[in-house]
């Protein structure tokens, strides 16, 4: 069996660098002629003089609240998906809310490569534990994965006790899904006497994978790597191993992506090693995205990959630039927090706060009353769970308690262990 998915991983950067700049231009140009709101976007712009990163450097990043205030303001798509494209597709609905549509292509976000990556072959049967409800992420994985030659069984989100029955039955080789959830999954068949030791390699996203649960794991025979995938884009790197399957440092970035990293704030590169907010141009006809920034933080690795693909590393997520977060996989807004304190007339200040709790994320919602209000925490705690779709507590803070240092998500993870 290769050991890489096809000949365009291990090709020469300059040629991979080239052939992405020869046909940038002309896919800017039919781009903007079918999405309009990206023409508005990129007018006055010569889009045939982008021919390398200096020039595309110069574009405006487009980040995802001017994607949202678009798309608020032409539904759904704000003009940025080509209409052609819609015909027999699925359309997807994330956290924000912002919409996208599923490209063409039996791997349309190229998935397959990650699962090649971590071990995943042909006929291989796979678990997939990602949502297939209203956001895309089940599909990012479950196309990839039917591409590659594998049996997908869609589990979907939550149901533990019916999936660890499934799994029993089943018997698949491979997990997909967050990375916490395949403990949960593994736990409960132990206290329930069910054997899921057909599970012997995972491909997780959606939340950190902390290096002792990764640890875990490997103790209880299963091998486990992440890529870094975002629903705009699908799977943008993913992590690559070594001849005994031990995970090697950083991320490749996938093929058909223009990945940079800039400031965060502006449009401007950083030096290779320092921090900084990915940006991605991806040149997919449906959903033409020109310099989106993602909103995540991360730092380009110098040199090749020792596993022999070639494309960029970069060392993959280290945080939010912005307040926008992450929690059990699901993006949890600043604009969210804004919306339950309007429903809830006896808040006058909320702060939610995002921790670790053993091997998964978990949130509290800090609340200060107003003068004159009573506040009823519970119902505060359900719209919580409505408008985030992520469970959280709620505690009643002090007035005045509450630091008054602009955030509206503080994310206090500890990604260390």
């Amino acid at each position: 069996m290769a050991p890489h998915f096809d000949a365009l991983e291990i090709r020469d950067p300059a040629e991979r660098e080239r052939e992405l700049f020869d046909r940038l231009p002309g896919f800017l140009e039919e781009a903007v002629a079918r999405a309009d709101g990206l023409a508005e976007w990129l007018a006055g712009i010569d889009l045939q003089a982008v021919t390398g990163r200096e020039k595309l450097a110069a574009l405006p990043v487009l980040r995802k609240p001017d994607l949202l205030e678009r798309q608020v303001a032409r539904p759904p798509f704000g003009g940025f998906v080509n209409p052609d494209a819609l015909e027999g597709a699925r359309v997807f609905m994330s956290p924000g809310p912002i919409w996208e549509v599923q490209g063409a292509g039996a791997d349309p976000w190229q998935a397959a490569r990650a699962f090649f990556a971590a071990g995943v072959r042909p006929g291989a049967r796979v678990h997939n534990a990602f949502s297939y409800h209203m956001t895309p992420g089940g599909f990012v994985l479950d196309t990839g994965a039917r591409a590659l030659g594998c049996t997908v069984f869609p589990a979907g989100t939550g149901n533990t006790d019916m999936q660890v029955e499934a799994a029993a039955a089943l018997r698949p080789d491979v997990y997909a899904g967050t990375p916490d959830f395949l403990k949960v999954m593994l736990d409960r068949a132990e206290q329930a006497g069910r054997d899921l030791s057909s599970f012997r390699t995972g491909l997780v996203s959606g939340g950190a994978l902390f290096p002792s649960l990764r640890e875990e794991y490997r103790a209880r025979g299963v091998r486990v790597l992440q890529c870094y995938a975002t629903a705009e884009f699908g799977v943008i790197a993913y992590e690559t191993a070594d001849r005994d399957g031990d995970p090697l440092p950083g991320m490749v970035v996938n093929e058909n992506l223009i990945v940079e990293i800039v400031r965060p704030g502006t449009g401007d590169p950083v030096p290779e090693g320092e921090v900084g907010e990915l940006v991605v141009t991806c040149l997919n006809p449906a959903y033409p995205l020109v310099r989106l920034g993602t909103g995540d933080l991360s730092a380009v690795l110098p040199g090749q990959s020792p596993c022999g693909r070639t494309n960029m590393r970069i060392k993959g997520w280290m945080g939010r630039a912005d307040q926008r977060t992450k929690v059990k996989g699901m993006f949890v807004d600043p604009k969210q927090i804004a919306e339950l304190a309007k429903r809830h007339a006896a808040i006058d200040r909320a702060r939610l706060v995002v921790t670790r709790e053993g091997a998964g994320d978990a949130m509290a919602l800090h609340v200060e009353p107003t003068e004159e209000g009573t506040l009823d925490l519970a119902a505060v705690e359900a719209s919580l769970r409505e408008i985030t779709k992520v469970g959280g507590r709620v505690h009643l803070a002090a007035p005045g308690s509450l630091p008054r240092d602009g955030k509206v998500i503080a994310d206090e993870r500890d990604y260390s262990d």
